[in-house]
């Protein structure tokens, strides 16, 4: 049976030199592992969000080269790497043999480097149409289609 899971963080956890650290390994759970950081004076109860940091910090055995992950790690991450390691604890330890395949298959090809043949195609400027206003026109777009900032969605008529 396997007990411990590498995995692969979105962005990765900083240290203090300005090192990067994103492989790691987690373990399953053990009901201590759950039940022990409910102990901890700090935590107000199950709900804590709290508890998700020692959780955490129980199960991953190393990341990068960290050989001692704490809590103190563990609340330094990005949020999307918090979430991700939240995701990926729930998959391995209450997820499906199926699930499991599949999140490590889907790891495995973020990791994988693309071939030329695999490579996104470059993004082709969008073609204005009669419709489109000028303030649609005027709106930067970054590679990818994506916005280059954060705006409002105008209502149309919900």
């Amino acid at each position: 049976m396997k007990t411990q899971y590498e995995f692969l963080l979105p962005r990765g956890y900083i240290d203090e030199a300005g090192g990067v650290h994103r492989r790691g390994v987690m373990r399953l759970a053990t009901a201590r592992d759950e039940l022990e950081p409910l102990r901890d004076p700090t935590i107000s109860g199950p709900d804590d969000p709290r508890l998700t940091i020692l959780v955490l910090a129980r199960v991953i055995e190393s990341l990068g080269d960290l050989q001692l992950v704490t809590a103190h790690e563990i609340q330094d991450l990005f949020a999307v790497d918090l979430a991700y390691l939240q995701d990926f604890y729930g998959v391995i330890n209450f997820g499906s043999e199926e699930d499991i395949e599949a999140l490590l298959a889907a790891q495995e090809q973020v990791q994988r480097p693309r071939t030329v043949e695999e490579q996104p195609a470059p993004p082709t400027a969008p073609v204005a149409e009669e419709e489109s206003s000028e303030e649609e026109l005027a709106r930067p777009v970054r590679a990818g289609g994506r916005r280059a900032a954060i705006e409002e969605i105008p209502q149309t008529g919900r």
